[in-house]
């Protein structure tokens, strides 16, 4: 599908809060086949999210400890996960550790995702997304692990209020800019 076309279907599916805000904005080089295309989702004329191709890399995050450490982000654990930690401790760690261990554990691999899904933005993988998302359910496209389906979802006007106000501690555990993309929904409820 060609980038105007995809554009305009895109941006048709916008809430009207946010039509006229929001843009989608690509650049491609015919004859430079070196020079990657650039991609931007922007909000009031100032880009937001920046995608361009493989080797330069969105820096929200840039180490695990990074993630780690920021207070921002708070995971909670489930009993599962505690009795998991107490099972791999043998039961000889006290309660008050056993949470820490858990916590750690889970934002290990909350960080891992992040980053993971950090290098996966470029031009290309946008295209894919955006035809993807045009062609599956909201529901899907909510619960995917994707950044650009979050945010794509996010901005559909098939997302009623109720929808949004609901996904509140959901949006806890999801990527920084998928979290600028709710709270900017919020703001047009």
């Amino acid at each position: 599908m060609s980038w105007s076309k995809l554009k305009q279907q895109l941006e048709s599916f916008l809430s009207p809060g946010l039509q006229g805000r929001v843009e989608y904005r690509a650049t491609g080089y015919r004859y430079l086949p070196d020079k990657a295309g650039l991609c931007y989702i922007s909000v009031d004329k100032k880009n937001i999210l920046h995608m361009s191709d493989r080797t330069t890399l969105i820096k929200w995050y840039q180490t695990e400890l990074e993630i780690k450490n920021d207070s921002g982000i708070q995971i909670p654990i489930s009993i599962e996960e505690m009795e998991a930690a107490r099972k791999d401790t043998k039961g000889n760690v006290p309660e008050d550790r056993l949470k820490v261990i858990a916590r750690n554990r889970k934002m290990s691999e909350y960080a891992k995702e992040l980053l993971t899904a950090q290098a996966s933005l470029s031009k290309s993988d946008f295209n894919a997304v955006a035809t993807k998302f045009l062609s599956s359910s909201i529901e899907d496209s909510m619960e995917c692990d994707n950044i650009l389906m979050n945010i794509l979802a996010l901005m559909d006007r098939r997302v009623g209020k109720k929808r949004i106000l609901n996904m509140a501690e959901k949006m806890k555990l999801k990527h920084p800019v998928v979290q600028y993309f709710y709270e900017l929904r919020l703001s047009t409820l």
